[in-house]
């Protein structure tokens, strides 16, 4: 014992003080670390850990903006936004078969996958990938879905409010209007020309989640969102319906391949309808094919046969070349440039300047342009508006063909003097035809409402206008291409077109039949111009195919718009049995 006792005080003296001294000093600075390193956390850099407590039980998710609503020249509504619900979910806050609070039993996951329409397998994919934050399961459910979604409770699963396009017109505006992808944004048409003025703002929210990932309070708007604009499009709903209408029965009576129509104010150059057939519902675009999807009218282009004749006739008159009662030898139909032929379907010796227009004379309009030359022709076809944009600014809108003048050969400036040669869309078309309507000058399209007409450019003088307007109103009297076209109780001229396709170089047996004329001649309003693209039905010819739908089209659309009449309202003289035809 006493041995013991000694051995300790011995060891003991042997430690040295200022040991505890330093392990004393160490736990300071220790503990100062600690108190410092809290500070700063807490105090300086809370951010960081505010962040980290965020993420536990806050989200932050964008509320979708109103997109403004497109609606026609009085009003009606073409295109709006109707409430709906997207569900979406936080996979780092969901365990699929795990004994985790927020778990999803694979009852549960088979349940939810019926109510949003999915295959469980795709559910189970999307809820699996962890390192995202948010997904979303399915866009723009229905009321009744979204509402079975809901009942379900499950952990993790949320609903956010959205908006979803509705079209009440349907296929009638279809390739016009266009339509919005899933996050409402303009994909073709006039919803994608006019996204930045119908588009708004997205705004932001906060919203607290519970433990089993419920959302349970809404914790405020950072940023509202921001509606987007309503806009007034320059369509006539009504008018609009008629054109569809129309052409949808021309198609279906002729056996043709597709149609197109455009009505322009002949005053204004709004356009008034602009329809195409075939079309699609653009509220259910399932096994919707590319081709319904085509706006012909501004996307296609077509070799325009003998509505050209009117520009070159004008031409040569507006220069002094001719004059409405000039004699022009046809020599029987058939003209020889070159070592090529040109022929008309009815063989006459001599016309008028005025009758190669009304009959439709090819050997006519092919020597009256030859007497010009060919820089004067390529100007006045250019002024008119033929191969550059109309400035409609509609997304793929085609420019057509007009070659520089100065590699026209003789027989290639023969020939586009009756729409050989040459390319437009029926855009073009229509607003080439303004010319013809006031005091020869042509007019800017537009789609939108105008305040005001905008100012036109000069083409032709207003007596060359005029005297065209009086030879194309030949053209739907007997002994013209068009009695068909005549509407009762007004004025109407126009011209016909009856062209060959093109098959690789060559040009076929398929035709495009065109009509484009205006109405009512003393006071022109309407411009109205059809195309029926590969009639088969047994007649080809514009003044049988087209023509009707112009008729039918334009005198509805007179009615509606209270145009006083211009003529008797038994004006219309019986078509004879034997219509004068055309073939180019």
């Amino acid at each position: 014992m006493k041995y013991t006792a000694k051995s300790n005080d011995s060891i003991t003296a042997k430690l040295p003080g200022w040991r505890a001294i330093v392990l004393f000093a160490l736990l300071l600075l220790c503990l100062a670390g600690l108190v410092g390193r809290a500070i700063y956390l807490q105090g300086i850099r809370d951010d960081f850990l505010q962040e980290k407590g965020n993420q536990r039980y806050s989200r932050i998710i964008e509320v979708s903006a109103h997109r403004g609503m497109i609606t026609d020249r009085n009003g009606e509504p073409l295109a709006v936004s109707t409430p709906v619900e997207s569900v979406w979910a936080s996979p780092s806050d969901i365990k699929i078969d795990d004994a985790n609070e927020t778990k999803i039993s694979p009852q549960q996951l088979k349940q939810l996958a019926q109510a949003l329409g999915m295959r469980v397998t795709d559910v189970h994919d999307h809820l699996s990938d962890v390192k995202r934050d948010f997904v979303f399961l399915k866009r723009q459910l229905p009321p009744e879905q979204s509402g079975s979604v809901a009942k379900l409770n499950l952990p993790g699963i949320s609903l956010q409010h959205e908006y979803r396009r509705y079209y009440p017109a349907g296929e009638e505006f279809a390739q016009m209007l266009g339509f919005t992808g899933q996050d409402d944004n303009g994909q073709e048409g006039l919803e994608l020309v006019l996204q930045n003025q119908l588009a708004g703002k997205l705004g932001s929210q906060r919203v607290i989640k519970d433990r089993r990932g419920h959302i349970v309070e809404d914790a405020g708007s950072l940023t509202p969102p921001k509606p987007g604009g309503d806009i007034a499009l320059s369509l006539d709903s009504k008018i609009q319906h008629l054109a569809y209408r129309e052409l949808k029965l021309a198609v279906a009576q002729h056996q043709a391949k597709a149609g197109a129509i455009v009505v322009l104010d002949a005053n204004s150059g709004e356009v008034l309808a602009l329809a195409n057939y075939p079309s699609y519902n653009p509220n259910n675009r399932t096994r919707v094919s590319t081709q319904a999807m085509r706006n012909r009218a501004v996307a296609d282009v077509f070799e325009p046969g003998s509505t050209m004749k009117p520009f070159t006739i004008a031409t040569a008159l507006n220069i002094g070349k001719v004059r409405p009662d000039t004699m022009i030898n046809t020599e029987n139909g058939v003209f020889t440039v070159g070592n090529k032929k040109i022929h008309d379907t009815h063989a006459e010796p001599m016309l008028s300047v005025s009758q190669v227009i009304q009959k439709s004379s090819n050997v006519g309009a092919a020597k009256i342009a030859l007497s010009m030359e060919p820089d004067t022709m390529w100007q006045t076809f250019y002024d008119a508006g033929f191969g550059h944009h109309t400035g409609s600014n509609f997304p793929g809108e085609a420019i057509g063909m007009l070659r520089d003048a100065k590699s026209w050969k003789p027989i290639e400036q023969a020939t586009m003097s009756y729409g050989h040669g040459i390319s437009v869309n029926l855009l073009q078309l229509a607003r080439a035809y303004t010319v013809f309507a006031g005091d020869g000058e042509i007019k800017p399209v537009s789609m939108l409402k105008l305040d005001q007409p905008a100012a036109g450019k000069p083409v032709f003088s207003s007596k060359t206008a005029a005297q065209l307007r009086m030879m194309m109103e030949s053209v739907v009297m007997p002994g013209g291409t068009a009695p068909l076209a005549q509407v009762a109780g007004y004025r109407v001229a126009g011209k016909t077109g009856t062209a060959h396709k093109l098959d690789g170089r060559h040009y076929s047996n398929r035709y495009v039949a065109s009509f484009v004329g205006l109405a009512p001649v003393s006071a022109p309003r309407l411009i109205v111009a059809v195309m029926i693209d590969e009639p088969s039905a047994g007649q080809y010819y514009g003044g049988l195919v087209a023509a009707p739908v112009f008729s039918q089209v334009v005198a509805g659309a007179l009615h509606l718009l209270n145009v006083p009449n211009d003529a008797p309202l038994d004006n219309v003289i019986a078509a004879p049995a034997e219509i004068v035809r055309e073939e180019i």
